[in-house]
């Protein structure tokens, strides 16, 4: 899991622990019931002063669901992927050019998520952990992203962060959800309970909120 030519951030092994206790207590499948398609998602962790998330921006796309939303890199299994881990390692590539190959830190998976609403597509999707050195770098690599972004997690969690984002529906009327705003952006829907449960985990894993 740990590379041994390089320091370790300690608070990787300790995240890497609370992900190895979730998973021995849930029972977390890839494919959850009424599923068509798999997916995954990249959760990397920046090693810094607060430990940094990468999120991007997606592009605007007339066909794309979550077009123009705030998002972990990711997507929907390939054929050719020898399993949903790879789906997030490729995706990620090709997004953000970021290789999370040698010197990353595989720390776990999160539980499966799936999407509440029924007009989203019926797919899972698993978020996958990495920590990577505090130098590494990414950048728009895909007419899909529009931006990239590192946000600290004890912004996140820090008392401004979270607020209510209004969303149309296809009725026509609005809706309040949850978010996290991130550069004057919200951070909502699956990205939004994602981030929620990986900043829980980092709580149980003696990671304190500022």
């Amino acid at each position: 899991m740990f590379s041994h030519t390089q320091e370790t951030d300690s608070r990787f092994k300790a995240l890497a622990k609370a992900l190895s206790l979730c998973l021995s207590k849930e029972n977390i499948s890839p494919v959850m019931p009424g599923a068509q398609f798999q997916a995954a998602v990249s959760v990397v962790l920046r090693s810094a002063e607060g430990l940094d998330l990468l999120l991007i921006k997606r592009a605007h796309f007339d066909r794309d669901p979550w077009s123009g939303h705030m998002a972990l890199p990711g997507g929907r299994r390939d054929p050719k992927d020898i399993n949903l881990q790879h789906t997030a390692i490729r995706e990620t590539l090709e997004e953000t050019a970021l290789e999370l190959g040698e010197g990353t830190q595989y720390l776990g998976q999160l539980k499966a998520f799936k999407p509440s609403s029924v007009r989203l597509p019926k797919l899972t999707i698993t978020p996958f952990v990495f920590g990577v050195g505090r130098h590494v770098q990414a950048s728009v690599a895909s007419p899909e992203v529009d931006q990239v972004f590192w946000v600290s997690l004890d912004e996140l969690r820090g008392p401004n962060s979270e607020s209510y984002v209004e969303i149309f529906i296809p009725n026509g009327q609005k809706q309040e959800f949850p978010c996290y705003m991130v550069e004057e952006e919200p951070v909502w829907g699956l990205t939004y309970r994602i981030i929620s449960e990986l900043l829980e985990l980092c709580t149980s894993s003696g990671q304190r909120a500022p």
